[in-house]
C-alpha cells in the first residue's frame, strides 16, 4: 500500500522497547492502532498519546491468546508483529518451559496472527504484514542458539509467506535490525556493541517498518554497511565467517549478552 493514512495497524509488543517508537512513526503517517502487549498501564498511556487507538492486553506466551487477539482486533489493515522475549544463553541453561515461551512469543504467535488475519485481508484485496527478525535471523552465534532459531524461523516464514501471496494484494515484509541502542532487549543489557558491528537507533528501525509497508519491501536490513558486507561473506564462505567471528571474540560477546539476559527469562 502506498499510504497507511487511515489504516488500522495491529501492533504487538507495543508497550515497551521498539513498540512505542514504531507506533509513533506510523502515527505520523496517519495510522490508527490496535495496541497489544501485557502491560495495560503502558498501553493506555501510549493510546492516550497517539489517540484513535484501542488497547487489547494479551500474553502471547499462552495458548489461545494470539487467536483471541486476532478476534478482538477486528478489521486490521496492517499487522506489525513486534512482540518478542529474550532468549540468549547456552542451550543447557534453559528450562523446557523457557524454550516453549521463546518459541511461542518469538515465532508461533506471529504465525497464528498471520493465519487468523490473512483471510479477511484477501477478501478485502489488500493488507500488509511486517515481522520483526534480527541480525540473529541471519548470523548464528554461540550462546544464541534458541534466539537464532526463533529469528531464523520468523524470517523464513515471512519470506516464504510473501511468495505464497505474490499474486495477491497482501504484502509481507521482514525487518532485520542489528543491535538497537536506547530501547529494546539489547539496550536493557547495558552492553555496547563492538564497533565492527555497530548499533542502530530505534528511529531507524521504525523508519524501516514504515518504508517496508509503503514500498512493499520483502526484507530490510537495519544495520551498518560493514555488517551487511559481512553477511555477504557468510553467504559465500560460512566457514570463514564463523572462524572470523571466533577470532574476534564474537562468541564470548554472545555469552556475555546471554548472561545479562538470563535473569529476564
Amino acid at each position: 500500500m502506498d499510504s497507511i493514512r487511515g489504516k488500522t495497524v495491529l501492533l504487538t509488543g507495543a508497550s515497551t522497547g521498539l513498540g512505542p517508537h514504531i507506533a509513533r512513526r506510523l502515527h505520523q503517517a496517519g495510522a490508527k492502532f490496535v495496541l497489544s502487549a501485557r502491560n495495560r498501564d503502558a498501553l493506555n498511556r501510549l493510546a492516550e498519546e497517539l489517540g484513535d487507538s484501542r488497547v487489547i492486553v494479551a500474553d502471547l506466551s499462552r495458548l489461545g491468546e494470539a487467536e483471541r487477539l486476532a478476534r478482538e482486533a477486528g478489521e486490521v489493515d496492517v499487522l506489525v508483529s513486534n512482540a518478542g522475549v529474550p532468549a540468549s544463553g547456552r542451550l543447557a541453561t534453559f528450562k523446557v518451559t523457557e524454550l516453549d515461551r521463546a518459541i511461542a512469543v518469538n515465532l508461533r504467535a506471529s504465525m497464528v496472527l498471520a493465519h487468523q488475519l490473512l483471510p479477511a485481508m484477501l477478501d478485502r484485496k489488500g493488507g500488509h504484514m511486517v515481522f520483526m527478525s534480527s541480525l540473529a535471523g541471519k548470523a548464528p552465534a554461540a550462546g544464541n542458539s534458541v534466539y537464532n532459531a526463533t529469528k531464523f524461523g520468523i524470517r523464513g516464514f515471512a519470506l516464504a509467506l510473501r511468495e505464497e501471496l505474490v499474486e495477491t494484494r497482501v504484502g509481507v515484509s521482514v525487518i532485520c535490525p542489528t543491535f538497537v541502542s536506547e530501547a529494546g532487549m539489547w539496550a536493557e543489557t547495558g552492553l555496547k556493541a563492538n564497533s565492527m558491528v555497530g548499533e542502530v537507533s530505534p528511529a531507524e528501525v521504525a523508519d524501516a517498518v514504515w518504508y517496508a509497508i509503503t514500498r512493499n519491501r520483502a526484507e530490510i536490513d537495519v544495520m551498518p554497511f560493514q555488517v551487511r558486507a559481512g553477511l555477504k561473506v557468510q553467504a559465500l564462505a560460512p566457514g570463514l565467517f564463523t572462524a572470523v567471528a571466533r577470532a574476534t571474540g564474537a562468541s564470548k560477546f554472545s555469552e556475555e549478552q546471554g548472561e545479562r539476559q538470563r535473569n529476564k527469562r
